[in-house]
């Protein structure tokens, strides 16, 4: 049987601050050892594979609270990215052998963020009114503030999307999606990325953030999510694989930041179950000679961004009690790695990504255990991937 590889990537677990950290001002980060210790928190499954090894790597103590294990099947790496940045697309497109050596272009943090001249040809290629806020702020918070307003004049028959960034490089765009439309959103985060383009905006991501309102009238961002990425200056692995005739499954966010290049399969899935779903999906239909991999995004989205510990621990135990269906779904032939884009400490100051290790979990059922190793790029998840399927590349 024809060799696959399973990537589950777990948006935002690092695993304690890169030498490097102090630059991004994250010196002290640690997701997974903060986590611990406010809460008592068991990941037997991933500790089997080498979770704890690639910790102690890094700090020379075990996280609080948690102790090693005594049946260790995998081998893991403790991976230091070496792009210049700390956001999904710089991880994920360093895994598969792309490195972000140019540093992606950050806006200002006060009104206005993006200069007034691009917002207002924005605008007008769109065909509509205008932009409120244009500053950076908290995705949630930024609706509360202004989406009553950006809804009152949409009865008016008035387009005012809310435009917004944050310390990441990204264009984030909100509408409430009964009245504008989720087509409508798409078609503009499509102009706004063709004309950051255009203008040579090293901006990372445009980000379609859709909401609607509850009951109560709060407000609440649904899973209508897209992410329109800067395209890859060089073919990934993705790219390089499907060339050669391998199926490649992108799950959750990955197609979006790989720009839909090298993905022959996307399945679409908004939540950290609905992923795991859709990956077990993939796992008993694809064919021989696959790459699968999915971005399990609540780790960051829900949990790291909104400094909620007691979240993001319970998010953690729960995939690891999902490793017992994975591996149950693996053929003898099956690689499954397991590894992070970027960290996001819950309880670190701010509210952005930190720059982290990343563990890089392997196991499959002819693997070897092995101790932890450092490695120097998290492009280590590609090359083990392209090994396993026997795959010659120059990542």
């Amino acid at each position: 049987m024809t060799k696959r590889v399973i990537i589950c990537v777990l948006d935002s677990f690092g695993i304690g601050a890169s030498p490097d950290a102090a630059s991004f001002g994250d010196e002290g980060a640690n997701t997974l050892g903060h986590i611990a210790e406010g809460y008592d928190l068991k990941l037997p499954n991933m500790a089997d594979i080498g979770l704890l090894n690639a910790y102690k790597l890094v700090h020379s103590a075990l996280p609080a609270n948690m102790q090693n294990t005594n049946n260790l099947k995998g081998k893991s790496f403790a991976a230091r990215e070496t792009s210049k940045g700390k956001d999904t697309p710089s991880g994920h497109w360093e895994m598969m052998g792309v490195p972000v050596m140019k540093p992606w272009l950050y806006m200002q943090r006060e009104y206005p963020s993006f200069p007034l001249d691009f917002t207002e040809e924005l605008a007008n290629r769109a065909g509509i009114d205008g932009f409120l806020a244009n500053k950076a702020a908290s995705g949630t918070v930024i609706i509360d503030e202004l989406g009553k307003e950006h809804i009152e004049l949409l009865k008016q028959g008035k387009r005012f999307p809310i435009l917004y960034t944050s310390a990441d490089s990204v264009l984030q765009i909100a509408v409430y999606e009964d009245l504008y439309g989720l087509e409508n959103l798409y078609d503009l985060c499509k102009t706004a990325r063709k004309l950051l383009d255009e203008r040579d905006m090293n901006i990372g991501r445009v980000i379609a953030r859709p909401f609607t309102v509850q009951p109560d009238g709060s407000f609440l961002r649904t899973g209508g999510r897209h992410d329109y990425s800067v395209p890859l200056p060089r073919p990934s692995l993705l790219v390089q694989l499907t060339k050669a005739g391998y199926k490649t499954v992108g799950i959750g966010k990955i197609p979006d930041i790989y720009a839909h290049t090298g993905i022959s399969k996307e399945v679409s899935a908004p939540h950290n179950e609905d992923i795991f779903n859709a990956l077990i999906k993939e796992m008993k239909e694809s064919p021989d000679a696959a790459l699968i991999m999915a971005n399990f995004v609540d780790f960051d989205m829900l949990y790291g961004h909104r400094r909620n510990l007691s979240g993001y621990a319970k998010a953690l135990e729960q995939f690891d009690s999902w490793l017992a269906e994975i591996e149950s779904k693996m053929t003898d032939d099956d690689l499954l790695i397991i590894t992070a884009d970027h960290g996001c400490d819950p309880s670190f100051k701010g509210t952005e990504h930190t720059r982290e290790y990343v563990p890089v979990l392997i196991w499959g059922k002819g693997i070897t255990p092995q101790p932890a190793e450092f490695a120097d790029t998290f492009a280590i998840v590609g090359r083990q991937a392209a090994a396993h399927l026997n795959f010659k590349t120059d990542i």
